[in-house]
């Protein structure tokens, strides 16, 4: 049976055999031994044979499977998660690593190197031998040669959180705010909390995140006045954005930087009523910076003194929830046309009946928009595998330097108000810490494990009343809230210990610049914060490593031993290096395998042809390189002419 043959008849057990428990086959390919290899959308591979019978199922890596090469004894797979494996004829699992940071959507073969193509564009290449010895003595000896291609670069980063109150500020609140601190920064990120908020604002919210919109005309009227005050014309770049019901996040890069920054994602998460409304919950952003990875958090959680354990709750959902993917497109053909209009028409007919349901009351609009916003999460994150690879590991979890910002909601415990207000007037911050409720969570280890925070000078920042300036506006009414420092910005690198110094082991290293609070803004009963932090961050100069690597693979005796093992030829015989083929004549090709080894494989590759015409004339020689066979040979048409063929075996 031919190959062709083969496929087709593991295909011809019907949609069943592929979809089965709505697993979706994405690619498929014939193996050396004759077997057929088929991976789904799951991670599944399933192994054929060439009746169709089902022999085998396994998973290697939890995520969809976009290709296959196959090459010699070893099937080479591509997934969605941009990691490379490598399988051997049995399903054996050789080697895998992360060949890209986005989906490898084709793998072909080409002068000794499989070359992988990622949805971004990348291309990259890696020896048809490895995992080998080599690769172990190339590790090892670039390893020496580390200094060399390290390069160490140092930017500054200014993170701002600010809960507005649903408020709008003025240009002097912004400039003071974020406009001082600018000349020395490459990467603004800014976190608002409730720029919009109610009952109706909510409920359509959550419609709109379940056919996936989001944002508003005020959380853009904020960008762009935060855009003006970043000069975002000539200076600036903003780069990206996610809004959640009321929570913002939105980050600018400066321009002379831009290059070195890309791959951005966005997330939410809510933590509002059962988890589905976005009163309160986390958006993020994550991108790369010089190769590594930074997560931005902005959240707003749980309120009231005694919600601690709601509050450590709320980042804890977060944190392991919080997942990265870029968003899909749904204009991309006219299927994803008929659901966008289909959604479409769903979001108008939710705007409706969340209207009418509000007009009888909140209870109702927020039972329903739960409902809904579930329905989103559903659509988002149906196949939460294909972006998380290492399953039960947070997204957040990877990154080289995670920030999480905004409203904590943290009070102080165990002081009455005209105390605090008394420890405030008299800026005694070292007492008040003492009895700060994120501090001592964070002390027991119960939330934000593994952050630091820099040390707190500042006043509180929560509750003012709006438009009293000075430590004298603080919440005077009849509820008379406890001065608190809910408005916080903590932080994680890659360092196991305060002393460890930047190298490619922790490429990411950060320090703190300035930790405050800009007590004169009077927009909100929140003040705003800023955190700006100072990055080392390590890379490769790709470049110099790749001169070190050429410098290796022609001086080291080791690694020269093993390019001479690689060359080595299996005692072979061939009847014959020269086809003719004549009328419908068949002609068979014997290739002997003398070398006492199990298992060898050849590629046989057509050098050239000439046509022999009826006069015994040869035509001119025609070289076909790597081209392979003539088409001739797979269907010989009837009135083919006398052809001679040259051909090499070539051990694999």
């Amino acid at each position: 049976m031919g190959a062709a043959d083969a496929v087709r008849r593991v295909a011809s057990k019907g949609a069943g055999a592929f979809a089965e428990d709505g697993k979706k086959t994405e690619a498929i390919v014939l193996a050396a031994d004759g077997m057929i290899w088929t991976g789904s959308s799951s991670g599944l591979l399933i192994q054929w044979d060439g009746n169709g019978n089902r022999l085998q199922e396994i998973t290697h890596h939890p995520c969809g499977i976009l290709c296959f090469c196959s090459y010699g004894s070893r099937i080479w797979i591509g997934y969605v998660s941009g990691m490379v494996q490598i399988m051997d004829l049995d399903g054996n699992l050789i080697a895998g690593w992360v060949a890209h940071n986005g989906p490898v959507i084709k793998l072909v073969v080409g002068d000794g190197s499989v070359f992988s193509l990622a949805t971004h564009g990348g291309i990259r290449g890696w020896n048809v031998s490895s995992p080998a010895p080599m690769d172990n003595i190339l590790r090892v000896e670039l390893a020496k040669k580390e200094q060399d291609y390290t390069r160490l670069e140092n930017i500054r980063i200014l993170v701002g959180t600010w809960n507005v109150g649903q408020g709008r500020a003025s240009h002097d609140a912004l400039m003071s705010w974020i406009g001082s601190t600018l000349p020395d920064v490459g990467i603004v990120v800014i976190g608002l909390q409730e720029v919009e908020m109610g009952a109706g604002f909510l409920a359509m919210s959550a419609a709109k995140e379940t056919v996936g919109l989001e944002g508003s005309s005020i959380g853009q009227w904020w960008q762009d006045h935060i855009g003006k005050a970043l000069d975002e014309e000539s200076t600036f770049e903003r780069v990206g954005s996610r809004q959640l019901a009321g929570l913002m996040i939105a980050i600018w890069v400066r321009k002379t930087l831009r290059t070195h920054v890309g791959d951005l994602d966005v997330a939410a998460v809510a933590c509002g009523l059962g988890r589905a409304i976005g009163n309160k919950g986390g958006v993020g952003l994550r991108l790369r910076v010089f190769d590594r990875i930074m997560c931005f958090t902005n959240c707003h959680l749980a309120a009231h003194l005694e919600a601690v354990n709601r509050r450590n709750a709320d980042f804890d959902h977060i944190y392991r929830t919080m997942t990265f993917t870029r968003s899909s497109n749904l204009l991309n053909n006219a299927a994803g046309m008929l659901r966008y209009l289909y959604l479409s028409c769903s979001l108008v007919f939710s705007t409706y009946l969340f209207w009418m349901l509000y007009s009888c009351g909140l209870p109702w609009v927020l039972s329903i928009a739960a409902g809904v916003s579930t329905a989103a999460q559903t659509l988002r994150g149906a196949d939460v595998t294909t972006v998380n690879p290492d399953e039960g590991r947070p997204d957040l979890a990877e990154a080289d330097l995670v920030i999480f910002f905004g409203d904590f909601n943290y009070r102080l415990f165990g002081i009455s108000y005209d105390e605090a207000r008394d420890f405030v007037s008299q800026r005694s911050f070292d007492w008040l810490r003492e009895k700060d409720q994120l501090r001592a969570e964070m002390k027991a280890g119960k939330v934000f494990q593994g952050m630091r925070e820099a040390l707190v000078r500042f006043p509180p920042t929560y509750k003012f009343e709006k438009g009293k300036p000075g430590l004298g506006g603080y919440d005077s009414g009849e509820k008379k809230r406890i001065p608190a420092w809910c408005d916080r910005v903590l932080y994680r690198d890659n360092r196991a210990s305060p002393m460890e110094p930047c190298s490619l082991e922790c490429p990411v290293v950060a320090s703190i610049l300035l930790y405050d609070a800009r007590m004169d803004v009077i927009e909100s009963d929140h003040k705003p914060v800023r955190c700006k932090f100072n990055l080392e961050i390590a890379r490769v100069d790709r470049s110099i490593r790749r001169h070190a690597m050429g410098e290796l693979l022609r001086s080291n005796d080791d690694i020269k031993s093993s390019f001479e093992a690689l060359r080595f030829v299996p005692e072979t015989t061939v009847s014959t290096n020269r086809i003719v083929l004549q009328n419908q004549d068949k002609f068979s090709l014997k290739i002997t395998n003398r070398s006492g080894q199990d298992m060898v494989f050849y590629q046989i590759v057509c050098e050239g042809q000439s046509t022999i015409s009826e006069d015994e004339v040869a035509s001119e020689y025609h070289p076909r390189g790597s081209l392979g066979f003539p088409r001739w040979l797979e269907n010989i048409h009837k009135h083919a002419r006398k052809r001679v063929l040259s051909i090499q075996p070539i051990p694999r």
